[in-house]
């Protein structure tokens, strides 16, 4: 059996940061603590790498200018030329991640850490004009890193986007003396967490439904008031629905339901796609659809509603 040869992935786009984290990472932390390291870069950044500072530290430098360069038959050279024990591949911006999945990589080599790095400064601009592109290199990602941030930086924003793409990251806020953030910002919420009944309004359910999986604690016990459509679920039984919205989690092409589970004696009497207003208290039980535990609604009232404005609600 082959030795494991860990690989690590960095994603994000040019001037997003990569080549420093990746210079402090090895350099400056010594992180291959002088095993043999194999650094594949696929883009010429704004900052450069010094080969003679990486061959120092036991680290070989290898340039892919194009992605017709990236093949199996590449990799399968540059393993048998270094024999490198770890591998680190600063990736592309503009290039489609799943081109490298799907290779056929040297025995041994197994992705361990995928980490996005994200210029808060621009972060808008590419979302805004690029933002299939922006959330194809956090979709896989571990960690992601906001660096370059602000006290002006939409944290609890930035978050929100990040978690509809790819629920299991954490996510860092660098600011830009390079000490770390690691504030929930839940001072920027569109509703009272504090209210006798929080009240959502149509456009920020997508902003509720983000906070509340990811912090389903803060929510138990509370009773919230918001408008959702219905989905029956068949495995679902007699007294349960999910009240939703259509959601956009990257683009047009990428819009899905979402909705936490609700008990209510009324459900037996909705229909699929129905729209209704509900008022309910917040408990946290294990469902399979979160794969451990998550928010429930405990429906205190059920009531037939108008559609809203418009069906599909954002993150931010």
């Amino acid at each position: 059996m082959a030795k494991e040869i860990p690989v690590y992935l960095f994603t994000g786009f040019l001037e997003g940061g990569k080549t420093t984290f990746i210079q402090n990472t090895l350099i400056g932390q010594n992180f291959n603590e002088g095993d043999r390291a194999l650094l594949l870069v696929c883009e010429e950044g704004m900052e450069e790498y010094d080969p003679a500072e990486l061959a120092a530290h036991n680290i070989m430098l290898e340039m892919i200018e194009e992605p017709e360069d990236l093949t199996t038959e590449r990799l399968m050279k540059l393993q048998a030329q270094y024999k490198p024990q770890l591998v680190l591949i600063e990736y592309n911006g503009t290039w489609k991640l799943q081109q490298l999945f799907d290779l056929n990589v040297p025995k041994g080599w197994t992705v361990v850490q995928i980490v996005a790095n994200i210029d808060a400064s621009t972060f808008d601009s590419y979302l805004n004009n690029m933002r299939a592109m922006m959330m194809e290199q956090v979709s896989a990602a571990n960690l992601v890193i906001f660096n370059r941030c602000t006290e002006e930086t939409k944290r609890g924003e930035y978050r929100r986007i990040i978690k509809a793409n790819n629920r299991m990251a954490t996510i860092v806020f660098e600011k830009e003396d390079g000490s770390t953030d690691f504030e929930n910002a839940d001072d920027d919420l569109p509703y009272k967490l504090n209210a006798d009944v929080i009240e959502i309004e149509d456009d920020d359910f997508g902003i509720f439904y983000i906070d509340a999986s990811d912090n389903p604690d803060k929510y138990v016990g509370k009773t919230i008031h918001f408008k959702g459509m219905v989905y029956k679920p068949k495995n679902y039984p007699k007294n349960a629905f999910v009240p939703g919205r259509h959601a956009m989690t990257c683009c047009v092409e990428d819009i899905a339901f979402v909705g936490f589970k609700c008990v209510s004696d009324m459900a037996a009497m909705l229909k699929d796609r129905q729209w209704v207003e509900i008022t309910g208290t917040i408990k946290k039980e294990y469902y399979r659809e979160f794969r451990g535990d998550g928010p429930v609604i405990y429906a205190t009232k059920v009531v037939p509603a108008e559609k809203p404005k418009e069906e599909v609600v954002l993150f931010n």
